[in-house]
Parts: C-alpha cells; structure tokens; sequence
C-alpha cells in the first residue's frame, strides 16, 4: 500500500515574459498574459544596473503571472501541447520544470495579434508533496525531512507520463 503523503502535485506554474530595455513592450506583454491566464500580470524589475544591456536598476524588464490549482494545470497542459507533449531531460530538475516558447500563437486556439507583435515567454512548473505547507505556513511552523521536500527529477517525470502524456526525451 502505497503512502498518499508521498504522492507529488504541482504547486504553481509561472509565466513570464522578457522584454528587456524595451518598456513600450511590457503592455503587450501583459495584455498576452491577460489573454492567456484571464489574470493581470505583474511587472519584473531589474535588481542591479548594467550598461551592457542598457538597463538601469528598478526598470521594467519583464512582466510576470504566478498560477496555482486547477489553474496552473490548465495552462501546463496548454503549455505542452504547444510543445507537441514532447520535453528535453535537461528542462527537469528536482522540484522543478522549465522550458520556453518560441511564439504564442503555438498555444492551441490563439492567433496572431499584431497589437502584440510575436513574443515568446518562459514556463516554470514547481513540484511538491502534500504536507509540504507545514514548513512553509505562519502558525505552528514545523520542519519536515529532506526526502519529504525534495521531488525527484524522476518522479516529475512519471508524473508528467501519466497526468499530461509527455514525452520525455533523454540527452
């Protein structure tokens, strides 16, 4: 019999959009996410200063959209339908998924804006277990175990098998 606590669920899923030095971008960036996710983006910042890509500190870089529940699996199904259900290895670390695309319009039932312009954007998938709030919730705070908190790229991998029919591919 198998422990239900070791079960892994997919904690958030973020969406985020880099437009560099280029400002007048971020609202078509944040109108894409609205239109996407149906929620309002947030900008990303620049933390330090550097001349070589023309950015200063504080300057909008990016605009960002975090999903939870039944929310962030929608759009990680949409997500790797775009990329045919077919991933990299190298995209899955412990806890974690990453990957990009190219051009919005390879989501399933969107077309080209030319408001927008072609963008692309990057999606990061998170992985925990249940019980993993313990650590992490204000009140009563308790530490659970190292095994407990980390999800192995393995077993994202069989979760992303089963749940979404992905296909990873090895390097």
């Amino acid at each position: 019999m198998a422990n239900p606590m070791q079960d892994i669920k997919l904690f958030k899923v973020v969406l985020d959009i880099g437009i560099g030095s280029h400002e007048q971008q971020y609202d078509n960036a944040k109108s894409l996410l609205k239109k996407l996710t149906g929620m309002e983006a947030t900008q990303a910042t620049a933390k330090k200063r550097d001349p070589s890509l023309d950015l200063k500190k504080g300057q909008i870089i990016g605009a960002v959209v975090t999903l939870r529940n039944s929310a962030a699996e929608e759009i990680l199904k949409k997500a790797l339908d775009a990329k045919d259900n077919k991933l990299s290895e190298r995209c899955i670390n412990d806890n974690t998924l990453s990957f990009g695309i190219k051009e919005y319009i390879d989501f399933a039932g969107v077309k080209y804006d030319p408001k927008i312009g072609m963008l692309g954007m990057h999606v990061n998938a998170s992985f925990n277990r249940k019980g993993a709030r313990v650590a992490a919730r204000k009140r009563t705070r308790s530490a659970i175990g190292a095994a407990h908190k980390k999800v192995a790229k393995a077993e994202i991998i069989e979760y992303l098998k089963a749940k979404f029919n992905t296909n990873v591919m090895s390097n």
